[in-house]
């Protein structure tokens, strides 16, 4: 399954129930969750019998989440992260695609594909490195310089907060119709461009 090795296929149903009695999640939790999550398989680890112990990374699990919409609230996938300390992959299934997730300091995701198409790759000479490159893949995120993975997503979203902040300011602009408030909003644009 995804691609990984035979042997680390593990299969095994963790119930719903078991998640709602072991969390104490509120009933409210308990039916947003239950409005997008039918079934939770484990469906592999891949640990030091596949490849040699990372120094933060031990083992890594793949979950296999069947979903009742495609629509998912990504907070039940947060909410399970919160829940169970383990480095998790998540591959969300609905209707033959399967769109893989992994949190690293937000929650990461790959586009939707056919279930056929997806495979979780193991690059890297111990678990912290390939865990970082699942990371990578399944955000799309691009590594600069010696950045670490976690330092990269934080510049990256950094970055894309500060382009919001530029469009919104440039329609500020545009709409202003005093000269004064206007050449401060551009003086502020231009301020923020210097960041970039």
């Amino acid at each position: 399954m995804f691609g990984l090795p035979e042997n680390s296929y593990i299969g095994k149903q963790l119930p719903k129930a078991a998640i709602y009695a072991k969390f104490a999640m509120t009933s409210a939790e308990r039916e947003r969750f239950d409005a997008d999550v039918s079934r939770i398989t484990i469906a592999n680890v891949i640990n030091t019998r596949h490849l040699a112990e990372g120094k933060d990374v031990k083992s890594i699990y793949v979950f296999a989440i069947q979903l009742k919409r495609k629509e998912y609230d990504a907070k039940n996938i947060v909410a399970l992260t919160k829940l169970i300390e383990q480095n998790i992959v998540f591959a969300l299934m609905f209707e033959g695609e399967t769109q893989l997730a992994v949190y690293c300091t937000r929650l990461l995701t790959s586009e939707w594909l056919p279930d056929t198409d997806v495979t979780i790759s193991l690059n890297g000479l111990n678990l912290d490195n390939v865990w970082d490159n699942i990371i990578s893949k399944i955000g799309s995120i691009n590594i600069v310089g010696n950045n670490s993975v976690v330092e990269q997503i934080v510049i990256d979203d950094a970055y894309n907060k500060l382009l919001k902040q530029i469009e919104t300011l440039e329609k500020k602009a545009r709409v202003e119709k005093q000269p004064r408030k206007k050449l401060e909003l551009f003086e502020q644009l231009k301020e923020l461009k210097k960041k970039l």
